[in-house]
């Protein structure tokens, strides 16, 4: 699991720390305040799933649709993506988020603050990888699935986490998974359309 412990001396009670584990940022580390729901992908998930990638996003449009502490977003940023946007509505925790990627310089990043599925609604953006990792007790993936579609360039990938196995609507097919303790996750794309 990710190794979350508390900041250094002087820094506020309950604040969580997360390592980027490759790119041009690798080993800086991020840091997130304590709120609800919050809980950073683990370092050995995120290594999975971006080897599954391939090291490098290099002209990539990715967005991190609940960003939360940002490692998902800032880790596509340091593998070079050409673009990232990420989206949290906590206000902390977006506070948090905004000071470690100008700590970071991520001029490639665009930081929302807003509602998830009502900034979704609104966006017509494309993306290559999009990734869904909401909160585990909201239980949001079954919302999200439908906006999803239209924001994910055709030959684009999904990313989803949650705290149960894995369930993909019609027309989606599930393509990597695995098992971290209690985190399911794995990438998912359009199943072609012969297929549907």
């Amino acid at each position: 699991m990710a190794r979350i412990r508390p900041e250094a001396r002087g820094g506020k009670s309950g604040a969580g720390r997360v390592r980027i584990i490759g790119g041009a940022w690798r080993s800086r580390s991020i840091t997130f305040p304590a709120a609800e729901g919050l809980r950073p992908t683990p370092d050995r998930v995120r290594e999975t799933v971006f080897n599954w990638l391939g090291q490098s996003l290099e002209g990539k449009r990715c967005l991190d649709l609940f960003a939360g502490s940002g490692a998902l977003g800032l880790e596509a940023a340091s593998r070079h993506a050409a673009h990232v946007t990420l989206v949290e509505k906590q206000h902390r925790v977006f506070a948090a988020l905004r000071e470690n990627a100008a700590r970071l310089g991520a001029t490639q990043c665009t930081l929302i603050k807003d509602d998830a599925l009502a900034w979704l609604r609104r966006d017509t953006a494309v993306y290559d990888v999009i990734f869904l990792d909401p909160p585990f007790a909201a239980a949001l993936l079954p919302a999200v699935w439908p906006l999803v579609g239209p924001r994910l360039a055709g030959d684009g990938v999904v990313y989803l986490e949650s705290g149960a196995p894995l369930a993909l609507p019609e027309g989606w097919a599930l393509f990597k998974s695995a098992r971290a303790g209690m985190v399911y996750f794995g990438l998912a794309c359009r199943e072609p359309a012969e297929a549907l």
